[in-house]
């Protein structure tokens, strides 16, 4: 049994109901206009012919005064096979003088009331004539006057007649109709199982998707919609896949770095509980396990932060500050690194500029850019501080000379756990979550956020925050 709440079935029983009542009232329409329109002609029949036949009549009275009773029957014959009616001539007392007809009449004198309704210009009206006649029917009289004596003639036409011939052409219209709706009915099902199987399509393909086939793709449909919506289905598809692929890549690399630190930890405990480190090692394997739980730590912390930052429970402070505070504070925490490596810095002689942000965010922001450009300056090199209004943004960039990235490496650097070759020899420790923070949290504050570098030269990074609160 097809299912009623399908969209195939709801289509289907709409699109018939519409139709089949469109033709009813097609049908109800035609038998109002035609039955007005056959009641308008015989109306307009009628008159023109009793009109006529009252002349002839009057015509007659003068030629022939004592027999033109008989005498007008042949005329009143002609005029009943004209128009399919029944014609006789009353005097004023309404008694029938000439009569030709297959009328039913139930007395031979129409009552004066009756008369009343006709008038010396012919009138119409669909009656019995007060009971003269046995039914309803449509009637056509006209008052004439001869030697001051007033006559009427009269014209009465069944509706029986009429009403057969609106029924045939309703028969044949009903027929036509009932052809017609089965082949409509076929075209609407055709029309309905394609509209309806692209969707049924898309249904299998995402219960397939949704079974871990991430390469299945929707086809290009010819209809716009479904076109539209097989690209979106498919965009879908694609994000999902690089989704799970980044899931996996997430799992694999926050395995593989609490791994490595836990296994250090585990084996050197291991070695201080069984003996195997002697007891004036003790100490150093002690620090390096102390070192392993802190890079534990930062990697456990990095990855909480990160999670409430992308899911927004990581409320924003907003306000304003001089962006050159956290640099400076940031510095400050990096002295030593500095002096180690001889580092000059530059750009800090600007004028104050304002930003509107959370001001620990964009602290945690300069520290992991600072961190990374200290990490890859050369010795002797130069970290380099760019400032500039764009539009309603503060654009900041942070620049040091040394070694660079690859090529290949710019579009990776944002990733969650990347490293390049060159960060996996210079610091073991790092999580290679930093620069994905931070591009989270410039995200955050509507900022965007690129790398430039030209290899065995320089390093750039370049980030907007906006100067002030958005416009409402």
């Amino acid at each position: 049994m097809r299912d009623t709440k399908s969209i195939f079935f709801k289509y289907f029983v709409i699109c018939s109901a519409v139709i089949l009542i469109s033709f009813l009232c097609l049908g109800a329409v035609l038998l109002l206009v035609s039955s007005q329109y056959f009641t308008g002609e015989k109306k307009d029949l009628l008159l023109k012919n009793v009109r006529q036949s009252a002349i002839e009549t009057q015509a007659s009275m003068e030629q022939h005064r004592e027999s033109w009773a008989l005498d007008i029957i042949d005329s009143l014959q002609t005029h009943s096979m004209t128009v399919n009616a029944d014609f006789f001539v009353t005097d004023e007392n309404g008694d029938v003088y000439a009569l030709y007809d297959t009328l039913p009449a139930k007395l031979d004198q129409i009552p004066q009331d009756a008369l009343d309704d006709f008038g010396i210009n012919g009138d119409y009206a669909f009656t019995d004539l007060d009971g003269f006649l046995d039914e309803q029917y449509h009637v056509a009289g006209i008052q004439f006057v001869y030697n001051n004596e007033t006559y009427y003639v009269f014209a009465s036409a069944s509706k029986t007649s009429q009403d057969n011939y609106v029924w045939s052409i309703m028969e044949i219209f009903a027929i036509s109709m009932m052809v017609a709706y089965v082949i409509v009915i076929v075209l609407v099902y055709v029309t309905t199982v394609n509209l309806t199987s692209p969707i049924k399509e898309m249904a299998k393909i995402a219960k397939k998707i949704g079974q871990g086939d991430f390469d299945e793709r929707v086809p290009q449909y010819d209809i716009t919609e479904y076109r539209e919506l097989g690209n979106a289905f498919n965009d879908m598809a694609v994000s999902i896949k690089n989704y799970d692929i980044m899931r996996s890549s997430f799992v694999a690399n926050v395995s593989h770095e609490l791994r490595t630190p836990m296994t250090s930890i585990g084996g050197f405990v291991d070695g201080l509980l069984d003996g195997t480190i002697p007891k004036g090692e003790q100490k150093k394997y002690l620090r390096i396990v102390s070192s392993e739980v802190h890079r534990l730590t930062r990697l456990v912390r990095s990855m909480l932060n990160l999670a409430k930052i992308e899911s927004g429970s990581m409320p924003l402070k907003k306000e304003y500050f001089s962006i050159l505070e956290p640099i400076v504070d940031t510095l400050e925490t990096f002295t030593s690194r500095l002096e180690e490596k001889k580092i000059e810095i530059k750009g800090l002689d600007a004028d104050r500029i304002i930003v509107y942000a959370d001001n620990d965010m964009i602290h945690q922001v300069i520290y992991n850019l600072l961190e990374n450009a200290i990490k890859f300056v050369n010795d002797g090199g130069t970290i380099e501080f760019g400032f500039r209004h764009t539009g309603a943004f503060v654009e900041i960039s942070i620049k040091n000379t040394g070694e660079g990235l690859d090529e290949d490496d710019l579009p990776l650097v944002f990733d969650r756990f990347y490293k390049t070759d060159e960060s996996r020899g210079k610091d073991a420790s790092g999580v290679g979550l930093g620069l994905n923070i931070v591009k989270s949290i410039i995200k955050i504050h509507d900022g965007t956020i690129m790398v430039r570098s030209i290899k065995h030269e320089f390093t750039e990074f370049v980030f907007t925050l906006p100067a002030n609160p958005p416009a409402e």
